[in-house]
């Protein structure tokens, strides 16, 4: 018995049956035809609105072929954490490198950073094993000044999330959700939340008092780096804020402030030249096998969502097949019923579940699970060792 359940897949793609809604397509892909051919054999007037018409149609046509084509076998993936557990011991789970990125302090308020940050490191997952890499493209003290004060207050909120099972790990979504009125609750948590509502409250507080100022804080000690720069002319700044000296389980993961250098005559090319960086960085620092990487005003809305992806990723039968692992992006306080489309739920059901069922969707550009030697072919230490090989 235990052999086969070692034999089980780790996930499974699972296809979606819609035959009504292959009938509906179906029949508008007819009747497009139709109109098609109706314009075709049944005028022979043809003005240039006629035309006109006649390319708008044969266009939406050839668009409607498309997306058919596209969602016609949705599939979703379900994966099975619980077989992960059983088939590798915790201690040999694989590091798993966490890549931030964020661009302007005022555009993204570093509070909005933090929450992402927090909602990181208090992952399921062993904190040894973590590293959360944050690239500040606008190389602001301000930014650098909010994530050491979260790093203070992670040492108070990781535990807490995992000792009470908390889902949603980010503090302003978990404080605005979650009322300590219930009867339910005993009377430590409600004490244990309310000192975590208070604490999270200074944090912000904080933040929000130094980035109100002109001239927040003296530019020494830590901060004499981000003297007479700009944030399009300085050199590189590399701060590890956290670091788990002694390999600990039960300590913080690694926490490292990167901010890219940059100077007026290069181009920077936006955030792909801000991962490309992570990427480096990361690889001489941790060199994780995988890489999580999310934009900086997400949270992660699932704590074990990288046993997830390692379920797909470290499948025994196809996992070496697969690049990288995509996550659904969701929103919160949207309109009810979405009437303006913004939460794009019909890209989400329709056409990227299509494409789950072909090959798969394709990246985003965030909230993606990698492959490390699928974006570099080779890992440092190997690119290292074919050089003195040649």
């Amino acid at each position: 018995m235990a052999n086969q359940g070692h034999d089980l897949p780790l996930y499974e793609k699972i296809w979606v049956k819609r035959k009504f809604q292959r009938v509906i397509d179906t029949l508008i892909l007819v009747l497009l035809l139709l109109l098609l051919s109706y314009r075709l054999f049944s005028s022979n007037n043809f003005t240039f609105p006629w035309f006109l018409a006649f390319i708008c149609e044969s266009w939406f046509t050839f668009t409607w072929i498309v997306i058919l084509n596209t969602k016609w076998s949705p599939a979703v993936t379900i994966t099975h954490p619980n077989r992960l557990l059983l088939r590798v011991p915790e201690s040999e789970f694989p590091p798993v490198d966490l890549l931030v990125t964020t661009a302007d302090h005022v555009l993204e308020p570093p509070i909005i950073t933090v929450n992402t940050v927090l909602s990181l490191l208090a992952l399921d997952y062993p904190t040894n094993k973590l590293a959360c890499y944050v690239s500040d493209d606008g190389c602001s003290p301000l930014t650098f000044y909010a994530l050491m004060e979260a790093s203070k207050f992670a040492k108070f909120w990781v535990p807490f999330c995992k000792k009470n099972c908390v889902q949603v790990r980010a503090p302003f979504r978990y404080f605005s959700d979650i009322a300590t009125n219930k009867s339910e609750d005993s009377l430590e948590f409600k004490q244990e939340w309310l000192q975590m509502k208070d604490m999270y409250d200074n944090l912000c507080q904080k933040i929000e008092e130094v980035t109100g100022k002109t001239i927040p804080f003296q530019l020494d000690g830590e901060f004499a780096v981000f003297s007479n720069t700009d944030q399009r002319n300085h050199p590189t700044i590399i701060k590890v804020i956290l670091e788990n000296m002694g390999d600990l389980l039960d300590g913080l993961p690694h926490l490292i402030y990167i901010s890219r250098e940059k100077r007026p005559q290069y181009h920077h090319n936006y955030k792909a030249g801000a991962m490309n960086v992570l990427t480096r960085v990361s690889g001489l620092m941790t060199n994780a096998p995988f890489i999580l990487n999310v934009d900086c005003d997400m949270f992660v809305n699932n704590p074990k969502i990288v046993l997830h992806a390692l379920c797909i990723l470290m499948d025994s039968q196809r996992g070496k097949e697969v690049a990288f692992v995509q996550c659904f992006q969701q929103f919160y306080d949207g309109i009810k019923d979405d009437p303006f489309g913004n939460q794009w739920m019909i890209t989400f059901k329709n056409i990227i579940m299509g494409m789950a069922g072909l090959q798969g969707p394709f990246y985003g550009g965030t909230n993606a699970f990698h492959r490390r030697n699928a974006i570099y072919g080779l890992y440092p230490d190997e690119i290292e060792s074919e050089r003195k090989g040649h």
